[in-house]
């Protein structure tokens, strides 16, 4: 495949996938912490991580109304039409699941049952942006799969009460409100507090420290990915306006100072133009300083050949968010196989998915497109299988044939349970069994009686 770059990642590229050598050994210190003192340590590293330490984290009823009245109308409004749409896809998700039972030989019945998580940790990022939608791909997706108690947590901005962000997390449904951010609030959670009750499930987004509590932790409690910084892929060819490229990779570039922002290109002229509005719309842009810097360090303009190579690289890329701006955008449904999530056409961008038009944003990065999706309704369902056999022939010709697949790895003891099914249905001859004074049908079988009344 050949590949001509106009414009390769700086060094600084290389350590887009690592953290700082002490954010594991820091977050191990709060985790331990939190976890022998409670909500003492959770209240000191509150007060040195945001300078936050309220009477109570947790908000009343009374400081969520009056969150919510603080909020503009518009917004209000704004944020329930983004629900709406939230709630209609997650709830079409839902319904592609379904439970079920068949009979897989006469009297064999096996089924299926997708059941809730009980109780789930949902964290909403702050500092630098009051992130609304993260409570309605997180809080609302939970309570449409049916989640009895979703606890949300966000940080203050600003020494403040996120006012708008509160206004979503209750509309979503979330059945408690603290305001507390970072580490603290993922082990809060995750541990268990004096006032922050265990959850069995953590989703949503954050900073490094947010994503490497969530990866020590896990195993503790469930989670939804490991997310890194946000990436955004453009796939064009000749047809793409460099304009509308330009335009959306800074849309995502604006997220921090280390975003990979990727175009791919068959067509070198629209490589160049869109490098050009880059650098003429970053002149006027009131993110520029994080933009232009994911720009500088974290940016490529890469041109192949022929589509099948662009499709070939961008899976190679397994980006969190693939924009394709091509003649026939619905060509990489059939190309392509390992994204986060598709944008088709130029109708469409990643922003609409960010904010408004209801998938969920909450998507794999760095790479974990190769073997996760993002989240969504089944992440808060646990799929639970049962059995039962009504039949007692076929039981015991599953005894049979679990007598010998057992036997077949060594496994005594998993064979005689199949074997007491086959003497008690079947009357097969089994020696152990008398020998170990079993049931008296039993020494019918082997023509002995058993007088012992344990057996009888």
């Amino acid at each position: 495949m050949t590949r001509r770059y106009l414009k390769k990642a700086s060094a600084a590229e290389k350590t887009a996938n690592s953290s700082p050598a002490d954010v594991s050994t820091i977050v191990k210190g709060v985790i331990d912490d939190i976890r022998g003192n409670g909500d003492a340590a959770v209240r000191k590293y509150s007060e040195r991580f945001d300078s936050w330490s309220p009477e109570s984290f947790k908000l009343s009823p009374e400081q969520i109304n009056a969150a919510i009245a603080a909020v503009p109308e518009q917004t209000i409004q704004d944020i329930k039409q983004v629900q709406r749409n939230v709630t209609q896809f997650a709830q079409a998700q839902k319904d592609s699941i379904r439970d079920f039972e068949l009979e897989t030989q006469p009297g064999v019945f096996l089924g299926q049952r997708n059941v809730p998580i009980e109780r789930v940790g949902a964290y909403i990022p702050g500092g630098r942006y009051p992130l609304l939608a993260s409570a309605h791909m997180t809080i609302l997706t939970a309570k449409v799969a049916g989640v009895p108690h979703v606890i949300g947590t966000t940080p203050p901005i600003g020494g403040k009460i996120p006012n708008s962000t509160v206004a979503a997390m209750h509309l979503a449904g979330a059945d408690e409100i603290f305001i507390l951010g970072g580490v603290q609030a993922i082990t809060a959670m995750a541990v268990g507090t004096e006032t922050v009750r265990k959850v069995d499930f953590i989703a949503g987004p954050g900073n490094a420290f947010v994503a490497e509590g969530k990866r020590q932790l896990f195993g503790e409690i469930g989670i939804d990915l490991l997310a890194g910084p946000t990436e955004i892929l453009i796939v064009t060819d000749e047809t793409a306006d460099p304009f509308t490229v330009a335009t959306d990779i800074l849309s995502q570039a604006e997220h921090g100072p280390d975003t990979p922002a990727i175009i791919v290109t068959t067509s070198e002229q629209v490589g160049e133009k869109s490098m050009a509005y880059i650098d003429e719309i970053l002149k006027g842009l009131p993110t520029a300083q994080l933009a232009g810097t994911s720009w500088k360090d974290f940016g490529q303009v890469i041109v192949v050949d022929t589509m099948d190579e662009a499709w070939k690289l961008a899976d190679e890329l397994a980006s969190e968010h693939v924009q394709i701006f091509t003649k026939n955008p619905r060509d990489a449904l059939d190309k392509m196989t390992t994204y986060g999530a598709l944008f088709l056409g130029e109708n469409t961008c990643v922003s609409y998915g960010d904010k408004c038009i209801g998938t969920n944003h909450v998507l794999p990065t760095r790479k974990a497109a190769r073997y996760t999706g993002g989240l969504w309704v089944g992440k808060f369902l646990r799929t639970c299988t049962y059995q039962e056999i009504r039949d007692a022939k076929a039981s015991g010709e599953l005894g049979r044939l679990c007598g010998r697949a057992a036997r077949a790895e060594n496994f005594e003891g998993h064979a005689r349970s199949g074997d007491l099914r086959a003497l008690k249905h079947l009357d097969d001859e089994h020696e152990w069994i008398v020998k170990t004074g079993g049931p008296s049908s039993a020494g019918k079988v082997m023509g002995k009686l058993w007088e012992s009344p344990a057996v009888c």
